[in-house]
């Protein structure tokens, strides 16, 4: 006979029963109070799967000239990625997209079929929109866009060393794009979408940031003067068959680096064929030893410690001086007495070196610590280099010397050029600035100043003088300076390379009221020369009347019918004006 065990337990069977009847009230309820009490939760699981914030790409800043000239622009580009998973079901397109992007048809479907689980790869970055567009159109499963920006340099080459460049990011890599970055990068926004599960796109619902766009960056450069300075250094690497070579060009009262260009030189646009070589801004990043172009600051020395005027003599016969193994020697072959002025002239390193002999040398490492040598300059340019400026415990006759006639010590075109600019700015000096300035800086003295219109007067003889410099001259102007010829270091090795020079030049203009300091360094002339006063010379002249043009400083040096003619000239103007 069958029992049923309902009828032998009915209590049993009813809390099963209520047991049962209690599960489906608990979940009714539940169900009710997600659709209808607690909705936020399910709509914040759903969106988890389907929200998506997506970047929206900060406009980088714009970097121009000192008058607006740009310098470094930012254009949107198209960029193409793909997915996948998705390109794998449209097998038979690949060679059509392959041939669209302009890449091998082989190379392209190994690469797809290599990533065919990743949902996210790169096809073909910074395209035109209407590039990305007319692909886009090919209506390919699997093909997406989305928008970037990518920089732009309109003088190309000439400033490439001072702007620098941006990596496939839009992120600083070289230059001021990588000195001053975070100001130019600006901050991303974010977009909300809604995507399926396969990655696509549904609906934009809103923009939840707005992009913030980076910051302009006004430098200090002039263009018209840099194209100057770019076309005088390469014709003269041409002609003399050099390696390389920088130009700096310094507003005396400012600070403010007017120019800067280097050889050999690239296309920041177009880097599929750099050479590294190519990409150091050597104005900043290369040492060298500057020779005769640091007598201007011994003097100044030996000036400053009343010891000695202008007047004075000193006995350089006969072209040579011998200390210990070492011997000291005029390349002009000096000989009998020559005076401050004539020491500076003839750029004998006897002469000189007796005057330092009898100052110190910690006379003369004072003044060239204090108008930069052997210093940071301040910039905060990637790369740039401090140099050095010996400071024996004890100075040895050898070390005095060499110190007085520029050897032995390094240092960079940008310092030599800021050396020159705060002795033309009668003996005070003012930060270096790549940036526009709008206020004019505070100097220190550091130079008193009556020796260092002393010396202006004395580099203007150099260079005006008989036997001067006579290839510095610039027509209109009066202008001082000194040139120098100093041996290459051998690398690796003791001593000094055969037949390896540097050839180099550095002055101010006008001299009776400086408003530019210029240095050039042309590096391993091969062809023609290599004194400074025979290579760099002629640049520093045809840069200089270039520059003082532009800039509307007026001339100081025309005969006297022709100066009361521009003076005349002038009234005019302002009367109709």
């Amino acid at each position: 006979m069958i029992r049923l065990e309902g009828a032998l337990y009915p209590w049993r069977f009813r809390v099963v029963l209520f047991l049962l009847a209690l599960m489906v009230a608990a979940i009714v309820w539940r169900i009710i109070d997600l659709q209808i009490f607690d909705h936020d939760f399910l709509q914040a699981h759903g969106d988890a799967r389907s929200v998506r914030h997506i970047p929206i790409p900060a406009h980088r800043g714009l970097v121009t000239d000192r008058n607006g000239e740009p310098l470094a622009v930012s254009t949107p580009v198209t960029t193409l990625w793909g997915n996948g998973k998705e390109l794998q079901q449209a097998k038979a397109q690949w060679p059509v997209l392959a041939k669209a992007l302009g890449q091998n048809q082989e190379d392209f479907a190994k690469r797809l079929q290599a990533n065919a689980e990743r949902e996210f790869l790169y096809l073909v970055r910074g395209l035109t929109p209407e590039q990305g567009q007319r692909i886009l159109d090919l209506k390919i499963p699997g093909v997406y866009s989305s928008e970037e920006f990518r920089r732009f340099y309109p003088a190309g080459e000439v400033t490439a060393h001072v702007v620098g460049f941006t990596d496939i990011d839009d992120r600083g890599r070289e230059g001021m794009e990588l000195a001053f970055d975070d100001w130019l990068a600006g901050v991303p926004g974010k977009r909300q979408v809604l995507k399926d599960r396969r990655g696509r796109l549904i609906k934009d619902v809103q923009v939840t940031q707005n992009a913030k766009p980076g910051k302009t960056l006004a430098l200090s450069i002039d263009l018209r003067l840099q194209y100057l300075a770019h076309r005088e250094l390469r014709n003269a690497l041409v002609e003399f068959g050099a390696k390389a070579g920088s130009l700096v060009m310094v507003d005396v009262k400012t600070g403010e680096v007017l120019a800067m260009v280097n050889q050999p030189t690239y296309n920041p646009n177009n880097r599929r064929t750099l050479q590294p070589a190519a990409m150091r801004n050597r104005a900043m990043t290369d040492l060298f030893e500057p020779g005769s172009t640091v007598k201007p600051f011994s003097i100044s020395a030996a000036l400053e410690t009343g010891r000695w005027k202008p007047t004075d003599t000193v006995n350089v016969a006969p072209g040579w001086l011998r200390i210990g193994r070492y011997t000291i020697r005029d390349v002009s072959r000096n000989s009998g007495v020559l005076d401050l002025t004539g020491i500076l002239i003839k750029s004998s390193n006897v002469g000189v070196s007796k005057v330092a002999f009898d100052i110190g040398a910690e006379s003369i490492y004072s003044v060239m610590q204090q108008v930069g040598f052997g210093q940071d300059t301040g910039l905060s340019f990637p790369g740039e280099r401090v140099g050095n400026l010996p400071n024996h415990r004890k100075w040895g006759q050898a070390e005095t010397a060499t110190l007085a006639y520029g050897y032995g010590l390094s240092v960079t075109a940008v310092q030599l050029a800021h050396a020159y600019a705060a002795l033309a700015n009668d003996g005070r000096t003012v930060p270096l600035s790549m940036i526009r300035v709008d206020k004019t800086p505070d100097s220190v003295q550091v130079i008193p100043e009556d020796v260092a219109q002393t010396v202006h007067g004395m580099l203007q003889q150099v260079i005006e003088a008989p036997g001067g410099v006579y290839r510095a001259q610039v027509p209109g102007y009066h202008v001082a300076g000194k040139s120098g010829t100093a041996r290459k270091v051998s690398v690796g090795t003791k001593g000094y390379r055969e037949n390896a020079y540097r050839s180099l030049f550095a002055g101010f203009a006008p001299v009776n009221n400086p408003r530019i300091a210029l240095a050039v360094v042309i590096d391993e002339p091969s062809q023609g020369g290599y004194y400074g006063g025979l290579v760099s010379a002629p640049v520093f002249s045809r840069v200089m009347a270039g520059g003082l043009r532009l800039m509307n400083v007026t001339p100081d040096n025309l005969p006297k019918d022709e100066a009361v003619q521009t003076v005349d000239a002038a009234s005019t103007k302002g009367g109709r004006g």
